[in-house]
């Protein structure tokens, strides 16, 4: 799934500042939901999914990748 933060970050786009979200990217694989691990998604497929994001999402200029496996951390979050 794809999470959207509330805050925003500042980057440079092309010639403009941009003040805009976040989105992260989280994938796990599973077989009970008990433990999970990240999804290990190739570099390539990580830029091309944020580029996506980021040229077709408004509002949007970062894109995060939440690689924890579970436990330690939660498949959801709250």
């Amino acid at each position: 799934f794809c999470g959207a933060f509330t805050f925003r970050t500042l980057r440079c786009m092309g010639d403009e500042r941009t003040y805009d979200y976040v989105c992260s990217l989280r994938a796990v694989t599973s077989v009970d939901g008990m433990t999970a691990d990240y999804f290990l998604f190739t570099n390539k497929s990580l830029a091309e999914i944020s580029s996506k994001i980021i040229n077709e999402v408004e509002k949007n200029n970062r894109v995060t990748y939440d690689a924890i496996s579970k436990p330690t951390g939660t498949i959801e979050w709250e």
